[in-house]
C-alpha cells in the first residue's frame, strides 16, 4: 500500500490556503483584523513560550471549537469580520488545520508562513514558556 507523504500534503494544502508572512500576520493582529491561532500541543507552548495575543486551539480540537454545531463550539471563533491566522512551531500542522478549515466552508482562515520560529526570529513578542 503506497501512503501520500505528509510533505506532499503539506504541498497541496499550501496551494490551496491564504499563506501570510509573520510581519504581515502580526500586522493583521495589531490592526484588529485578525486573531493569531496557536494549535500547537500545551508542552510546546509550556517549553517555548507564546506569542502575546494569541489565542490556544490544540489541534486536536480545532475543527470541534470551530464548528457552531459542535458540542465543543468555541464562541471566539465565531467573530465576523476576523480573519483566523493559524500557526504551528514550523507551518505543516497549521497548513493541513487551514485547509481542513476550509474544507468544512471557513474561507476567512490563513496560516504563517514558518509557524512559531518565524514568529520569534522576526521579533514576535513572545512569553517565555514555563521551561524557557
Amino acid at each position: 500500500m503506497a501512503i501520500t507523504p505528509v510533505k506532499t500534503l503539506v504541498e497541496r494544502a499550501n496551494r490551496e490556503i491564504t499563506t501570510h508572512s509573520p510581519a504581515e500576520a502580526l500586522s493583521r493582529q495589531s490592526a484588529g483584523g485578525a486573531v493569531l491561532v496557536d494549535i500547537r500541543d500545551i508542552r510546546e507552548l509550556d517549553r517555548e513560550g507564546r506569542v502575546d495575543g494569541a489565542l490556544h486551539a490544540p489541534r486536536g480540537m480545532l475543527e470541534f471549537w470551530f464548528d457552531p454545531q459542535s458540542p465543543y463550539h468555541k464562541q471566539v471563533f465565531a467573530q465576523e469580520g476576523r480573519e483566523y491566522i493559524l500557526f504551528c512551531a514550523a507551518g505543516w500542522r497549521s497548513a493541513l488545520a487551514t485547509k481542513a478549515l476550509r474544507d468544512m466552508g471557513f474561507d476567512n482562515v490563513a496560516h504563517i508562513e514558518g509557524g512559531f520560529g518565524a514568529l520569534r526570529e522576526s521579533g514576535a513578542s513572545i512569553n517565555a514558556g514555563d521551561k524557557a
